[in-house]
């Protein structure tokens, strides 16, 4: 388990290129089951193009330099 509860920023990332897609604004909270899905359920409501996006993507923490880039 990666306990995203435990850090401020997360965000999906591609699985092919292991690119970030987008970072979740919110703090994370309750358990990974529980913020993968909100996270993707948050995408989701943000694009009709975020759908397709999701199936090739997951929840996964930022990088130092991602956190300092996205504050």
């Amino acid at each position: 388990m990666k306990n995203f509860a435990s850090v401020e920023k997360i965000g999906l990332r591609d699985k092919g290129t292991k690119k970030l897609i987008v970072v979740y604004p919110f703090k994370p909270q309750g358990t990974d089951a529980e913020i993968d899905k909100t996270v993707k359920d948050w995408y989701y409501k943000q694009s009709c193009s975020a759908e397709d996006e999701i199936l090739t993507s997951y929840v996964d923490f930022l990088t130092e330099n991602e956190i300092k880039t996205h504050k």
